[in-house]
């Protein structure tokens, strides 16, 4: 392991599972030195706003992932939405969903890559969730060396549990502790990565303890506890192992874990467990599939029709893989050699979760190594990052819950796959499990046991197909059976007979035996099981007992004298049911060589056995021939052989009646097996019933998303809300929301005090209240909003003009920009009204002023220039420019001293002269007043130059003024024609140099001038 990356931990929770997560970070101190991998089930189609949500839960830094991201330690990254998250060289990459699709299984993904990348430096988190997402995901982190947490609900009652619980059930989980208690068991592991270093190096001079002698001295506890020796196993992955469980168990010392163990079996049995942990992958022991695919496969399918069924039984299914292996090469052989026959593989496991994902058939690709590409392609159709098995294959597999040691077991199979069950199991469980392998095989069926796993001591059951790959097939035996209370032990069990009470080894159940023989009789003898099967047999029995013709059998009913098994079946059912010796006196059976003999049969139960495992002594004690008695009579004689005659024909009927009720028997067992069938069929339907659940479940996790989703909107409503209350209450603005039909829908508070409105308000007609009379025309300019859909302003005076109101009512819009009412404002704007009047008084005292200033001025200059020495047109130039000035002062003012339009001002100055001599052309675009000033001194002076000596000097001329506007710059042209020839003048007079000074100076633009034959020309730029 590289200590120097940071420990890598993978959190899976559904949508729901906000809670836990704010736990489990609000515990994690913000300098951890571990990097976070937030993963949830997430809705594509609406945005994920949980890293806002953990940010306020922690110091640590939390960011979106992004692909490519180095994962950092101290660092925390949430999937995002439409995508799916994965891990490859401590890099995140996201892989993006197309539109309206989600991968159902984002956990497993990611917890797969997670342990592939990281291997034991990966840690996996299940918390709160709707399903077994995380179940298959665990177990790959488990395989690679990681530490794998689930949360319990001790801390959240409100915890969706299935996912947790689907994780715990697979036994692979190291803590299941509540959220809250996860950052601490953290630093204890990230602080004991040092120590799981330690342990798979070779050890050097350094070392004090040989790894070796270690590894030899947990192996030969392993050896004495569980039957298995570990002492072969590879050093690196073994005490990876062990390490593993020194941190589950805070011990940073092996060899005080070596003491532990010593005093601790349930810690050897948890080692042992860690030690076998192997995740079933697809076509896993690629040999061994080899194998069962050229030898047992063919067999299966041959002469199979669709009246003959491929039935296979697979226990301990777990998440499926095995099974849809095994479909997956029949399917083959199927398809290449054209076998059209149906396909029952029964697949059964205690583990509801496990079977859930089995049902799926949906797996993360890591999973998926073991098979080829052209089973990929051909089997499997993929779904994201995810592979889903083909129809076909899913078809033919029933997955139903079924404890192999309790349960009934499946009858009439072709072939049973038990891979890996067996070595978790004890000697005991194993002795009772094959046998039930073998009741349910048909002969000739197949049993196919994992590599570490074999028959034992079964070998009269199976005969070895292939002994490296642990394939096997089945003997027929007569007394072929199953029943809950005698699979247990077989005669041929000579180590160890189990019961609740006592176990007896082989030689001491033969010295109890004699002893009680000694101290209660002498006869010949056998011990029995309360069916009648032998267990013991004494010598001397060879007179009573025969091997019956056929298969060899271990039933004392068989084996005696047809005479006795009638008298014997029920001495024997007597003495079970009443648990006291019976004894038969005087019973005659006829020997094989056909002469009578007497005996006397003692049936008794046997001291020191327990309820479990019965046992019973038969003794049989020949009576000694009396001597023959004289002849009286032959009458005598007569009768009495007629008697014996007549008993021994009874005898025989009764026999025959037993036979026939044995046949009967056989019959009700058949009749067992077909409801085995029905069984069989029920579990089918059963099957199809929890497909439906599981869709319910999906359905129930999509509203649980949905409705996470609808509490964080619910909040952001919530504060949305808040926010504009308060934005209402501090505008101070009455606004009346109205519907469609002018109904009230709310209002603010300054409405409320306005149009003295209540909360019984909202909802009634605007027509209804009584302070609208104050707007009488409210409803009419409503209604032109919902015609038009533009806004409308007005001002409304109240109280007698005392108040003054800016009314506006603009629509109310849905989300497709359709009116759906109307929002009136009222603005009190009584202040500005009362501004504004004030300024226009203010401004037509300052016109009057001026325009008296400019009279004034005009009557000193005619008066102090009287008399003088002035040419008479040069006092009428200036007295016309003062009145210029005045007449565009006055356009000025009309507009309050505001923008003035462009072709205003030409007009004006043009008005005293005819439109048929004037051309004006141009947009009434608006001055500013000091252009509009510039603009208009310039307009004066050139039609006071035409009228003397240009184009207006004579009645022929006309005179054109066009102007446009170009990137906020103004261009005019004026140009004169028809009037009296011009020519450029010597030197510029005072007009021109006036012209030239406000164009250029004023208005900052360019002037130009032409002088032609036909008038003059001018134009002008400036900006505006």
């Amino acid at each position: 392991m590289n200590n120097d990356l940071p420990l890598v931990v993978g959190i899976g929770a559904s949508a729901g599972g906000v809670s836990a997560l704010s736990q489990l970070f609000e515990a994690v101190p913000s300098n951890s030195g571990i990097a976070f991998v937030v993963v949830t089930h997430l809705n594509p189609d609406r945005e994920s706003l949980l890293h806002t949500v953990l940010q306020r839960k922690t110091d640590m830094v939390v960011r979106i992932a992004q692909d490519g991201d180095l994962v950092v330690p101290d660092t925390v990254y949430v999937m995002p939405e439409r995508s799916v998250l994965q891990i490859e060289g401590g890099r995140l990459r996201l892989r993006e969903t197309a539109a309206g699709h989600r991968e159902y299984k984002p956990i497993d993904v990611f917890f797969s890559a997670l342990a592939e990348d990281q291997k034991e430096n990966a840690a996996a988190i299940v918390l709160s969730g709707g399903d077994g997402d995380g179940t298959l995901g665990i177990k790959v982190i488990k395989e690679q060396g990681g530490v794998t947490f689930a949360q319990t609900a001790e801390d959240d009652p409100d915890i969706v549990s299935e996912m947790p619980d689907s994780a715990i059930a697979t036994g692979l989980v190291d803590f299941a502790i509540p959220a809250g208690q996860m950052a601490e068991k953290l630093m204890q592991i990230r602080d004991g990565r040092a120590t799981l270093d330690a342990l798979v190096v070779a050890a050097t001079s350094d070392h004090q303890t040989d790894p070796r002698q270690l590894q030899s001295e947990i192996s030969d506890l392993l050896m004495q506890r569980t039957g298995h020796d570990f002492s072969g196993y590879k050093s690196k992955t073994f005490f990876r192992r062990v390490a593993r469980r020194m941190q589950v168990q805070k011990i940073d010392d092996v060899e005080r874990y070596c003491a532990h163990l010593r005093q601790d079996s349930d810690e050897v049995d948890a080692l042992f467990r860690d030690l076998l942990i192997s995740v079933t992958n697809f076509f896993r022991d690629t040999d061994a599939f080899a194998s069962l695919e050229e030898k047992v496969i063919p067999k299966l399918c041959e002469n199979r029709d669709g009246k003959s069924p491929v039935r296979i039984w697979v226990p301990a299914c777990t998440t499926g893989e095995e099974v849809y292996s095994l479909a997956i090469l029949i399917r083959e052989y199927m398809d290449e050699h054209a076998v059209s026959a149906s396909v029952q593989i029964f697949a059964t496991d205690i583990d509801a979760s496990a079977l859930n994902v089995a049902r799926l058939g949906r797996y993360p690709e890591q999973l998926l190594r073991q098979a080829s590409p052209e089973r990929l392609a051909r089997y499997f159709h993929r779904d994201g990052v995810s592979y889903v098995v083909s129809k076909k294959v899913r078809e033919m597999c029933i997955f139903s819950p079924h404890n192999v040691i309790s349960d009934p077991p499946f009858s009439r199979m072709d072939m049973v796959s038990c891979r890996n069950l067996l070595i978790y199991f004890g000697p005991d469980l194993q002795r009772q499990i094959i046998p039930t392998f073998h009741y349910a095989l048909k002969p000739d069926g197949y049993l196919f046991l994992g590599t570490s796993e074999s028959i034992n001591q079964f070998s009269d059951l199976f005969h070895t197909v292939d002994k490296k790959h642990r394939i096997f097939q089945a003997l027929e035996k007569g007394n072929r059976r199953w029943s809950p209370s005698d699979m247990h032990y077989r005669l041929t069990d000579k180590d160890t007979i189990d019961n609740r009470q006592t176990t007896l080894s082989g030689i001491q159940l033969r010295h109890k035996i004699e002893r009680h023989i000694l101290e209660q009789h002498t006869p010949a003898h056998a011990v029995i099981r309360a069916d009648g099967e032998i267990v013991f047999v004494s010598g001397g029995t060879g007179g009573f007992l025969e091997m019956p013709r056929g298969i060899p059998t271990h039933d004392l009913l068989e084996m005696v004298p047809r005479d006795l098994r009638l008298e014997l079946r029920a001495t024997l059912r007597q003495v079970v049911e009443g648990r006291r010796s019976v004894y038969r006196r005087d019973l005659t059976i006829t020997t094989a060589s056909g002469e009578l003999q007497r005996l006397n049969l003692r049936v008794e139960p046997l001291r020191g056995t327990g309820d479990r495992e019965r046992l019973f002594i038969v003794f049989f004690e020949s009576v000694a021939t009396e001597a023959s008695q004289p002849v009286d009579a032959t009458e005598n004689s007569r009768r009495s052989e007629a008697a014996e005659h007549e008993l021994r024909e009874l005898r025989e009927r009764l026999q025959s009646t037993v036979e026939e009720y044995e046949t009967a028997l056989e019959e009700l067992k058949s009749s067992n097996e077909e409801l085995v069938s029905v069984n069989e069929e029920a579990q089918s339907t059963n099957e199809e019933l929890e497909a439906s659940k599981e869709e319910m479940q999906s359905l129930n996790e999509e509203l649980n998303t949905i409705n996470a989703e609808l509490n964080g909107k619910v909040e952001e409503l919530d504060r949305a809300n808040g926010d504009l209350r308060n934005l209402f209450d501090a505008t101070r603005i009455a606004t009346v929301f109205l519907d469609g039909d002018l109904v009230v829908r709310t209002f603010t508070p300054a409405a409320a005090d306005l149009f003295s409105l209540r909360i019984a308000d909202i909802g009634r007609p605007l027509s209804e209240l009584a302070s609208v009379s104050d707007y009488p025309e409210l409803r009419v300019h409503i209604r032109e909003v919902f015609e038009t859909g533009a806004a409308y302003e007005h001002r409304l005076s109240r109280d007698e003009g005392a108040s003054q109101y800016l009314v506006r009512v603009t629509p109310y819009l849905r989300g497709d920009q359709t009116v759906e009412g109307a929002v009136v404002t009222l603005v009190d704007i009584t202040s500005l009204a009362k501004a504004e009047e004030h300024q226009k008084i203010l401004i037509a005292e300052l016109n009057h002023r001026v325009k008296n200033m400019l009279a004034v001025i005009v009557t000193i200059v005619k008066t102090s220039l009287r008399g003088k020495d002035v040419r008479p047109e040069v006092l009428d130039t200036l007295i016309n420019r003062l009145l210029g000035m005045a007449r565009a002062y006055s356009l000025i003012s009309e507009r309050s001293w505001t923008s003035v339009g462009m072709r205003d001002i030409m007009q004006g100055e043009m008005a005293p002269f005819g439109a048929d001599r004037i051309h004006l052309s141009g947009p009434n675009v608006g001055l500013q007043p000091p252009q509009a000033l510039a603009v208009s001194m310039v307009i004066h002076e050139l039609v006071t130059n035409a009228i003397k000596y240009g184009a207006l000097s004579n009645d022929a001329g006309s005179v054109e003024a066009r102007w446009s506007v170009a990137e906020d710059r103004l261009a005019l042209v004026w140009r004169e024609r028809d009037g009296p020839q011009t020519n450029k003048p010597e030197r510029n007079g005072f007009g021109y140099v006036l012209i030239e000074g406000q164009v250029e100076q004023q208005l900052g633009g360019k002037l130009e001038t032409s002088f032609s034959a036909e008038g003059l020309m001018l134009s002008m730029e400036f900006p505006l």
